[in-house]
């Protein structure tokens, strides 16, 4: 097992350490959980109440070399209506990469693509990405309906970042509400001020459209505590239509959640596995062992949020 490993399983043991010991805390369950670290369910904050979360998602290992990379939300949760929940959040990122692009290249990743270190750079950078606003409208309960749904958007503006998230999001529930099983569906559009290929020190707007699908299922197996699995399939796109796709990657690993009164802990963990494949777009040398390693892809992720609720 290589050093490099050794540490990163080291530090997903010592953080879902500090993340159950902080589930601890409390007893009680909330009205408004985020069970899983990446698939959104339809359980909003009633009317009136308050939420700060905080997200930490570690992204590791690349084509060869060394890479992390540290993404961070801030945010702020309202419930304006019983159906309707708003949110603002700050996102930021930190990224430390060598000799990890194809080709033995150091590349940074997306947030950070308009940098553009020396192939043999010691690549290290920490910026601002962007300030989101966040809606979510329910128009069905899983509760009260056979089925919840709900709709979302998410605009970002950062100094060199524009996107328009959205998703479709279904949630069904089984076993006297103890069994979740949730689905979403994202398109999100979004520009990166950057240098284009063709014209080394000229920078243009270009366009790239994220759309991707999300299954969970979490299971409460005693009070406040539940388990689960998440599955990621992530699309990119050159264009707004479907065409010219670059990227797909498949991701599967385990979610656990910690619910109380006043606060809650959730983490997932995954791994990319072997399905990728070529596509039009695809960049050379990208795709190795049957995974994509190109700037938004990794082989490993964890996710840890936490929230408050006042």
């Amino acid at each position: 097992m290589s050093s490099t490993t050794t540490r990163f399983r080291t530090g997903l043991y010592a953080l879902l350490s500090i993340a159950l010991l902080g589930a601890g805390l409390v007893s009680q369950v909330a009205a408004e959980e985020s069970q899983f670290g990446y698939t959104y369910t339809t359980d909003l904050l009633p009317q009136g109440a308050k939420e700060v979360e905080q997200w930490m998602t570690w992204r590791h290992r690349k084509v060869a070399g060394s890479f992390d990379q540290l993404d961070g939300r801030t945010e702020v949760e309202y419930g304006l209506t019983d159906r309707l929940q708003v949110a603002m959040y700050a996102n930021y990122v930190w990224a430390s990469a060598y000799h990890n692009g194809p080709f033995g290249q150091t590349t940074p990743p997306e947030p950070l693509s308009y940098d553009q270190p020396g192939p043999d750079q010691h690549y290290n950078a920490k910026r601002l990405v962007g300030i989101s606003g966040e809606a979510i409208y329910r128009l069905w309960s899983p509760y009260t309906d056979p089925l919840g749904v709900a709709v979302y958007v998410e605009p970002t503006i950062g100094p060199a970042f524009r996107e328009v998230e959205t998703k479709l999001i279904l949630q069904k529930n089984y076993l006297d509400d103890r069994l979740t099983l949730a689905t979403n569906f994202t398109y999100a559009p979004e520009w990166r001020y950057q240098e284009t290929d063709d014209q080394p020190g000229h920078k243009t707007w270009q366009e790239e459209t994220d759309v991707n699908v999300s299954f969970a299922a979490s299971y409460r197996f005693r009070e406040n505590w539940s388990a689960g699995v998440e599955f990621i399939n992530e699309h990119e796109y050159n264009s707004y239509n479907f065409k010219r796709e670059s990227n797909s990657g498949y991701f599967f690993g385990p979610a656990i959640h910690y619910g109380g009164k006043r606060f809650f802990v959730t983490a997932t963990f995954l791994e990319q596995l072997p399905w990728a494949s070529v596509h039009s777009d695809s960049v050379p040398g990208a795709i190795v062992g049957r995974r994509v390693y190109d700037n938004d892809f990794e082989k490993y992720r964890l996710r840890i949020k936490a929230g408050w609720y006042f």
